[in-house]
């Protein structure tokens, strides 16, 4: 079968070894996630590639961490921002995944000749007051009593220093961490950190077409999960609350 993008004159993404096992998938992967998915307007090159990066590192898929750093890089993340998305993503989807990809990443590095990423001498970035005394109050409340050790360190680690890291941008982190919650099927944990994305600059149709990307590689069930989670806080965002 001849696909759009052998007729556009553009090389097929999929392997050979895809269109000679399942042709079917080789189509959908060329003519539809890359050939539609990836080139759709409502979200930026550079923000489809960490979403993806962030699907892959939350669910564990070590395998296809290289070919999407790769992409990531050509889309114009920077190396530093890859390892603090890995740093911050530790947090989100746990250690074990993050350093499997740091191991993957480093052999791309290799291979492009960039050496080793500095670590960041700017300011930390600080996070509006008002909306994290809200959020300190609610751990104390509801974290605390049973798990005063996570409280402390969701208060001092966390969101003391790891959201306030100035190697990634606040929109970036809001935009991995929405990524990884809805790959790993944390839609409890939705409404804070899409609530928190959109104060952190994400648009809502950017929002939406998230569902879309993270659909091909988090599967369908996991986007249409969350959903009504992000239809609900599009919905107190236009009312004001």
């Amino acid at each position: 079968m001849v696909t759009k993008f052998e007729r556009a004159g553009r090389a097929r993404v999929a392997p050979d070894v895809v269109h000679e096992v399942a042709p079917g998938l080789g189509h959908f992967t060329d003519d539809v996630l890359f050939g539609e998915v990836w080139l759709r307007p409502q979200l930026a090159p550079r923000d489809r590639s960490l979403v993806t990066v962030a699907v892959l590192v939350a669910t564990g898929k070590v395998a296809q961490i290289g070919s999407h750093v790769r992409r990531a890089l050509d889309n114009g993340v920077e190396p530093s921002e890859l390892g603090e998305v890995f740093t911050h993503l530790a947090f989100y989807s746990g250690w074990p995944n993050a350093m499997s990809a740091v191991a993957e990443t480093r052999a791309v590095f290799e291979e492009r000749g960039i050496g080793p990423v500095p670590g960041s001498d700017r300011a930390p970035i600080d996070l509006p007051r008002e909306g994290e005394a809200a959020r300190a109050a609610r751990v104390a409340a509801t974290v605390a009593p049973t798990a005063p050790a996570l409280a402390d360190l969701t208060d001092r680690v966390l969101f003391g220093d790891l959201w306030r890291r100035p190697d990634l941008s606040a929109r970036d982190r809001s935009l991995i961490t929405v990524a990884a919650l809805i790959a790993i099927g944390q839609p409890e944990q939705l409404p804070f950190h899409a609530g928190r994305a959109m104060d952190n600059g994400l648009t809502q149709e950017e929002a939406s077409e998230m569902l879309a990307h993270i659909a091909f590689y988090a599967g369908w069930p996991r986007a249409m999960s969350a959903v009504p989670v992000i239809g609900r806080v599009f919905a107190a965002r236009a009312a004001g609350a």
